[in-house]
């Protein structure tokens, strides 16, 4: 902007200073009326700190409680929640000038602000409403229903768990009682399997088939001798049945490498090639008395052995059922096991569960303390009068101004030399205006009591500004006593 044209708005200002003054004081009136007629909201709030009883921190690990931050993650939820707003309307019988309740919810939420500062576990709930009794009455008595619901709930949930863990206790317990059954009968019907050590059997086993082993060849002797017995006269067979039963006793206690047995072994040889070179075997029958002996002796040799080998038997089908017996066994004492564990956990959980309820029922986990209850509030929180006050004074001047400015433009008269050169014709002589100096006087006499007048006005404008910043509430009082006389019942607000 160049210096001539601030010099023709100072111009304009000067040579119109009456309107000017006027005009922005009018504004400014205006201004102030609209501050004053703009419906009040007033504001209240409540700081709620979450705090954590220091029996928590010595019983942690025997008891479940939840952690302070799922408690502040859910908090804003659960504060603006329709469930917990409506039971607040209700109790308060709030009628905010809503057609139903929806919309009456609507409007809380809309209004209502939750301030979470998690490092210092606090809360804070601002409510904002035409009416200050309302404002204050509902942030209390929300902050009241989120602690009792809040507690509630926790004991509820503890005592929910407790029940729940006791039934499970039971149920288990008679889980656990009939898996002990299964394996108790199982060991009963199958105890002597069970019990039997698989080596010291299968070693019994061998013992058994090597005793028939033996059995079987002294059988087999038996037999061979039975073929060759002459009668107790004949020497020579008297005497190779004599060397054959002490071969018999030797290979008891020593081995065939024995110089004994070989011995032994020798003379048997020498007699039976001496009964060959005769004859004598075909030749003279058989001793009945020896026969019948040798009979006797491979029968019982017999029995002997069809006794071992059913005891063998016997064993390998034993053998054969140990590792399906015990398999069977360990699959129940597996089971025995989980059930043991499973309701051991739900035992210890039920102690904890009894030690949690009881904190929730003595309040002795995560509290809430009101440190601030929610006042109520002398002023309003918007609108900002102040604020619309120093703006109204600076916009008088300038719509003021601005008035002029419009005025002058819409004069279509001559206003200096160079809107004359414009239109043309050629400028002869300027002649300046002549005023008689009693017309200055008046004149100047004139304004001079339109800017006391003015100065006066302003100055009374000023008082409200004042009274703002100092907080001084006596035209609210004003207004209210205004609202009062229009309306007996004070408007629409909270209703008991």
């Amino acid at each position: 902007m160049q210096e001539s044209e601030y010099r023709k708005y100072i111009q304009l200002v000067a040579r119109r200073k009456e309107l000017f003054v006027v005009s922005a004081l009018v504004i400014m009136t205006v201004v102030f009326l609209v501050s004053y007629l703009l419906p009040r909201k007033y504001e209240s709030s409540s700081t709620v700190f979450i705090e954590k009883n220091v029996i928590s921190d010595l019983v942690k690990g025997l008891t479940v409680t939840p952690s302070m931050d799922d408690t502040i993650s859910v908090l804003t939820y659960a504060i603006t929640s329709r469930t917990l707003l409506t039971r607040v309307v209700d109790s308060l019988d709030m009628n905010l000038g809503k057609e139903g309740s929806e919309e009456l919810i609507k409007d809380v939420q809309k209004n209502l602000t939750v301030k979470v500062k998690e490092k210092n576990n606090l809360f804070t709930i601002s409510f904002v409403h035409n009416d200050p009794r309302i404002a204050r009455d509902l942030v209390n008595t929300l902050v009241r229903f989120y602690i009792e619901e809040k507690t509630s709930s926790k004991r509820g949930e503890s005592y929910g768990a407790t029940k729940f863990l006791s039934e499970q206790i039971q149920t288990f317990n008679q889980k656990l009682q009939q898996a002990e059954d299964g394996v108790n009968s199982y060991k009963r019907s199958q105890g002597g399997v069970i019990a039997i050590d698989e080596g010291k059997l299968f070693e019994e086993i061998n013992v058994a088939q090597q005793k028939l082993y033996d059995l079987e060849l002294r059988r087999r002797q038996l037999e061979g001798m039975r073929q060759v017995t002459r009668k107790a006269n004949d020497p020579m067979q008297a005497r190779l049945f004599a060397l054959q039963k002490k071969l018999d006793d030797l290979r008891v206690q020593y081995t065939d490498s024995y110089p004994e047995v070989l011995t032994v072994k020798g003379d048997i040889e020498a007699v039976r090639e001496q009964m060959k070179a005769r004859g004598a075997a075909e030749s003279q029958p058989l001793d009945p008395q020896e026969m019948a002996k040798i009979d006797s002796e491979i029968a019982a040799l017999r029995v002997t052995e069809a006794g071992l080998r059913r005891h063998i038997a016997t064993n390998r089908a034993t053998l054969q059922r140990i590792p399906e017996a015990k398999a069977g066994l360990a699959k129940l004492e597996v089971e025995r096991e989980n059930q043991k564990k499973i309701y051991d956990e739900l035992y210890s959980r039920h102690g904890q569960s009894e030690v949690s309820k009881q904190m929730e029922v003595q309040d002795k986990s995560t509290t809430f303390r009101v440190i601030d209850p929610a006042v109520l509030p002398t002023r309003p929180a918007s609108p900002n009068r102040l604020a619309i006050m120093l703006l109204g004074i600076a916009g008088g001047v300038a719509g003021s101004l601005f008035l002029l400015v419009m005025l002058d433009q819409l004069d279509a008269s001559a206003k200096d030399v160079d809107f004359a050169k414009s239109l043309g014709a050629p400028l002869l002589a300027v002649v300046p205006r002549m005023r008689v100096s009693e017309e200055v006087a008046r004149a100047r006499r004139k304004s001079q009591g339109v800017f006391a007048v003015a100065a006066l006005y302003f100055l009374l404008l000023l008082a409200f500004p004042a009274m703002e910043l100092m907080g001084l509430p006596y035209m609210d009082r004003v207004l209210d006593r205004t609202t009062q006389a229009v309306s007996p019942q004070g408007g629409k607000g909270l209703v008991r």
